[in-house]
């Protein structure tokens, strides 16, 4: 699975209802989650047996769980998504 600028989750365009869906699973499961624990999750996701090539809402919840990931590098505390722009 490529993961550069050029794979469809990074390509600007309005998400349908199943990627939103897929976002804010993420974002209420990762509420507390720690760098470490987001990056846990992020590999998880990655393994699962899907195909985030064809299945939108598994490459959106992948997309999501790599930019929460990054966000929390250098926080230094949990995520929270009140305080998540």
């Amino acid at each position: 699975m490529p993961q550069d600028d050029t794979w469809p989750a990074t390509e600007p365009h309005v998400p349908t209802s199943e990627e939103r869906a897929a976002r804010d699973r993420v974002r209420q499961r990762a509420t507390g989650m720690t760098h470490h624990q987001s990056a846990e999750a992020l590999k998880a996701a990655e393994k699962t047996s899907g195909n985030p090539e064809t299945d939108t809402g598994l490459r959106a919840e992948i997309a999501e769980w790599q930019r929460i990931t990054d966000l929390l590098y250098d926080h230094g505390g949990p995520y929270t998504p009140e305080t998540d722009a």
